[in-house]
């Protein structure tokens, strides 16, 4: 309340005592006038209740007071921050308000803490959930793979961990094999560049003045001479070897060269010291000496291959490295459509003198003799296993039992009779093993990916071809139970393709008519379903559908047999979608196991540097110089 306002309040405060005066002197003179008691009465209650009036303005003052100070107080509570630059307004030394100012400080700061310790704590307990989840999913996984081998017996328990170890192993070793290869061309650009900056050094006279003891002038007996430097050799990839040691290369390189020997160099090797001392005969341009290195090269590949045509890895080594040296041949030909991935430094070590184009045709056939000795060995070693792993084993419990009636006292003395070389239940484990043997081959050899698939695509092939020639040549075969075993069997060898990532390819397609034949004896057989028994089974022909059905029996007194109505309709149906597609070999009943699909060599270029290729001493070629 400013000095004015006070004023005015004092001037009106002593009016309004002055009127009460006047007031009271009238009201005296009124009552001295007038002495009756009845006035006299009202006169006293008057001056009683105006000093009761007085009494309650005095207090309303003394609250109003109290209020004011409590207010006052308040407002320098709430004020403070606006007091900060003046301290002596709170109190003469500010540490009032330094001393809140701090708490306040404390205060935000302990919040601050509060708050990250509380956000790190939910992270950890987030990390520990999901750790705790993984655990759980972990051991209910554990306590799965447990329950499940505890049913199996301790040969199928070991084939299990093997298998498991086996493909973990593959998995790691294809892995490894990437990572060899991205360090390796990692080592080679790491190579180049100390070389160039090496000659940068010699250029500019620094590493002459190196303080290592090997200075330019050296003290010997007393004298001082002259150190001898060397220079830095750039080799050209290629060989020298004279004519009379070809016989000697071949027997080093091809003859003694065994798989458990190559598995450990570079893939292709041979292929490659083969092509760099093609490379020194045309630097010299000695026609005669590649003639005779390129036919000893083919005799001693074929007479390697013709005496070891039964060992896998035999066949699958000159496999891999025949087409690893048609390549090279193409790739350093000098024909631009063979050019198109090579480096500047490829280019120039392309062939100058001589055109082995009939010599690549030469490497083709022997290449497609090898491969079908491939196959052949293959074939030989699933052969046994077909019908035991595809048809015969039985994994799925509780359906063995709904064999039709009459066969299986049939069937049980026909097994003892043919006395299957392998066990149906450990059938489909061994076929799965042996592919994994035979996949395991061809990358350790370093076969050409589309190769490898054309392999396991002709394979599928035997495999479904012989399957299926067993099914319509055996009555006890074609039940219901029997259809949903075989799909069973046959999904493990799909399932292995798509764990090879093959199952992009038409490998799995060569599975087909096996596959239609299972479902076939699973599917309804009513007149309502002649179309879709024909739409599903356009794998197979018609002589096969009705085959099938001829020889389907019943799985128990319940199910009737197929009606004649019926498989005439499935015939007639079939006759009428295939006149126009297949009118020739529509009428075929067994598949032929001698089929071959068309061998295609695709052209795989290589990035390796040929100048970069050593010779192991474990090869025993030190007749060739590296140039």
């Amino acid at each position: 309340m400013s000095a004015k306002e006070l004023m005015r309040l004092h001037e009106l405060e002593m009016e309004n005592a002055k009127l009460k005066d006047e007031v009271k002197k009238m009201l005296k003179t009124l009552a001295n006038e007038d002495k009756s008691s009845r006035e006299k009465d009202f006169m006293a209650h008057y001056e009683s209740i105006q000093d009761e009036l007085e009494r309650r303005r005095e207090e309303c003052l003394q609250l109003r007071a109290a209020l004011a100070n409590q207010n006052e107080d308040a407002k320098s509570m709430v004020s403070l921050d606006s007091y900060r630059g003046n301290l002596e307004l709170v109190n003469e030394d500010g540490e009032l308000l330094m001393a809140f100012e701090t708490q306040k400080h404390l205060i935000r700061q302990l919040e601050s803490e509060l708050y990250t310790e509380k956000t790190r704590m939910q992270a950890i307990e987030q990390d520990y959930r999901e750790e705790m989840r993984k655990l759980k999913e972990d051991n209910d996984r554990q306590q799965k793979l447990l329950s499940q081998n505890l049913k199996k017996t301790p040969q199928a328990q070991s084939d299990a961990i093997l298998q498991h170890e086996i493909n973990r192993l593959t998995t790691e070793n294809v892995d490894l094999r990437e990572k060899i290869d991205g360090l390796g061309e990692q080592l080679k650009k790491s190579k180049r560049q100390v070389k160039i900056y090496a000659k940068k050094l010699k250029d500019h006279g620094i590493l002459d003045q190196t303080g290592d003891g090997k200075g330019e002038v050296v003290e010997e007996h007393g004298k001082n001479m002259p150190e001898i430097k060397h220079k830095e050799t750039e080799h050209l990839g290629m060989f020298e070897y004279k004519k009379e040691e070809v016989p000697m290369l071949v027997k080093g390189l091809i003859t003694d060269l065994k798989p458990k020997v190559a598995v450990t160099l570079l893939p292709g090797l041979p292929a490659y010291i083969l092509f760099m001392c093609i490379r020194h005969t045309d630097y010299v341009n000695d026609a005669e000496k590649v003639q005779t290195l390129l036919n000893d090269t083919v005799f001693g590949i074929r007479k390697v291959v013709k005496k070891r045509h039964e060992d896998i890895d035999y066949t699958v080594l000159w496999l891999a490295n025949t087409c690893r040296f048609m390549h090279n041949l193409k790739q350093y030909s000098g024909e631009k459509q063979f050019q198109v991935e090579n480096t500047p430094k490829q280019n120039e070590q392309c062939l100058r003198n001589f055109d082995l184009s009939q010599y690549r045709q030469v490497m083709s056939d022997v290449a497609v003799w090898i491969y079908q000795a491939v196959i052949k060995c293959m074939e030989e070693k699933v052969q046994p296993l077909i019908v035991p792993a595809v048809l015969e084993h039985e994994a799925i419990a509780g359906i063995s039992g709904n064999k039709p009636s009459g066969m299986r006292s049939r069937a049980s003395s026909i097994a003892r009779e043919l006395d299957s070389p392998v066990d149906p239940q450990r059938a489909l484990d061994v076929l799965v093993k042996e592919l994994n043997n035979f996949y395991k081959a061809l990358l350790a050899h370093g076969v050409d990916p589309e190769l490898i698939t054309q392999v396991f695509k002709q394979l599928f092939y035997f495999i479904c071809a012989g399957a299926l020639n067993n099914l319509l040549l055996r009555k006890d075969m074609c039940h219901w139970s029997k259809g949903m075993q075989m799909r069973y069997n046959l999904s493990h060898l799909e399932q292995w393709c798509r764990d090879q990532k093959m199952s992009q390819s038409d490998v799995l397609d060569t599975l087909q008519p096996i596959i239609q034949a299972s479902q076939l004896l699973q599917a309804r057989k009513t007149d309502d379903d002649v179309n879709s028994i024909c739409d599903m089974c356009d794998k197979l022909t018609t002589a096969q559908i009705i085959k099938i059905l001829n020889l389907y029996t019943p799985a128990d007194d319940f199910e009737e047999r197929v009606p004649v109505s019926f498989i005439r309709k499935v015939q007639a149906k079939l006759k009428e979608r295939n006149q126009e597609t297949l009118p020739v070999t529509d009428n075929t009943l067994l598949m032929d196991t001698k089929f071959s699909f068309p061998i295609r060599f695709p052209f795989n270029p290589s990035k390796i540097q040929l100048e970069d290729i050593n010779i192991p001493e474990i090869l025993n070629l030190a007749m060739l110089r590296k140039i």
